[in-house]
């Protein structure tokens, strides 16, 4: 069944992961009208030492601004 993966930084707050879970299955269920418990979220946290951009950590990126 359909499932989506989010990539990005850690989330703190444990209400803001529910709304944005039930808001992409809420998505989810528009587009392709199959039941709810068919949908899989999973949310991968990354912390800014463990990601790269443009050859460049984002923890050292953001450390010059």
């Amino acid at each position: 069944m359909p499932s989506v993966v989010i990539n990005g930084p850690k989330i703190d707050d444990i209400e803001i992961k529910r709304e944005l879970v039930k808001d992409i299955t809420d998505a989810l269920e528009k587009a392709y009208k199959l039941q709810r418990e068919a949908y899989t979220v999973l949310i991968k946290e990354n912390s800014p030492e463990n990601v790269g951009s443009g050859g460049i950590l984002i923890v050292d990126k953001y450390k010059k601004a």
